[in-house]
């Protein structure tokens, strides 16, 4: 059963030592495995970011309504709040990272990375070129495994250290599996921070008006930016964050459709339950039916 909301699991709480209050923290997934079993139910880590790296064997991972089967090598992050569940095969091995928002906050401003999204990449969808790639952040993940349990002279700085290179090295992989095509820096930050405006708004139903005052320019000029970058409308990429979130509550939660209807800021249910057939192709009822054979 599930609960009416999607539990927070601190960090840490992974053996009868109770949790740590530590910023960094690192795990064995086959240890992880151990304590929680090969079947992680759907969870969220507030104010932390996740990385999971499978070194060996296949694991199905799913980041809010998007599910993935995944042959080693592979690794899925999560930004803090987001639902995530997997399941592993009982030969999977590789590594856990958690991190600390502010940590990776002052990585992005270093790196002028302004959203990072969840993201699964695996085996297949690397090149041979990312062979190197591979190695490397695999070296950094046991450098980093040997620091944090080894109690030494400048532990926490070296930590912080390896973190930005594990990221990056994250980060580029994803890119080449996962190629954006961006021309304009100026046009990139307008779309980047219209994105950060969608998930700060996206249940106060903003009017477009709003989000092209906010940017300083016209409605014209954000949805043409929104068309090159994503090839959608700016409409449809509000349409698609409110539709993210009603499906990622019909799926982790167990609020009735009226409860989320007004959390997610619609005022109707009848309208909600409209737009959700128009963008999903099946109501929020089925909707939830389905997917409960998934989960």
């Amino acid at each position: 059963m599930k609960n009416a909301f999607i539990p927070n699991l601190p960090m840490g709480q992974v053996d009868d030592q109770g949790l740590t209050t530590e910023d960094i923290h690192y795990e064995d997934q086959a240890k992880l495995a151990n304590f929680f079993g090969q079947n992680m139910p759907p969870h969220r880590h507030d104010r932390f970011f996740q990385l999971h790296f499978f070194t060996k064997g296949t694991v199905q991972v799913f980041l809010d309504d998007v599910k993935y089967i995944c042959q080693a090598p592979a690794f899925f992050l999560t930004p803090p709040s987001v639902a995530h569940s997997f399941i592993t095969d009982p030969d999977c091995e590789g590594h856990v990272l958690t991190v600390q928002q502010n940590i990776i906050s002052r990585l992005q401003n270093d790196l002028k990375i302004q959203h990072i999204y969840p993201m699964c990449v695996h085996s297949g969808q690397f090149n041979h070129s990312d062979s190197q790639d591979l190695h490397r952040l695999e070296h950094y993940l046991h450098q980093l495994k040997d620091e944090f349990e080894n109690n030494q002279q400048g532990k926490n700085f070296v930590l912080k250290s390896l973190i930005g290179l594990i990221f990056l090295q994250a980060m580029r992989l994803a890119e080449s599996a996962l190629p954006y095509t961006y021309n304009n820096n100026h046009d990139l930050a307008i779309f980047r921070k219209f994105n950060e405006l969608i998930e700060s708004h996206y249940d106060h139903h903003w009017t477009l008006t709003e989000y092209a005052a906010h940017l300083a320019i016209t409605e014209t000029r954000l949805n043409e930016i929104c068309r090159r970058l994503a090839n959608t409308s700016s409409k449809k990429l509000i349409y698609n964050r409110q539709m993210q979130e009603a499906k990622r509550m019909l799926i982790f939660t167990d609020s009735s459709i009226h409860i989320i209807c007004y959390q997610l800021g619609f005022k109707d249910p009848a309208y909600f339950s409209r737009f959700f057939q128009k963008y999903a192709g099946i109501s929020p009822s089925k909707f939830r039916q389905v997917n409960l054979l998934s989960y």
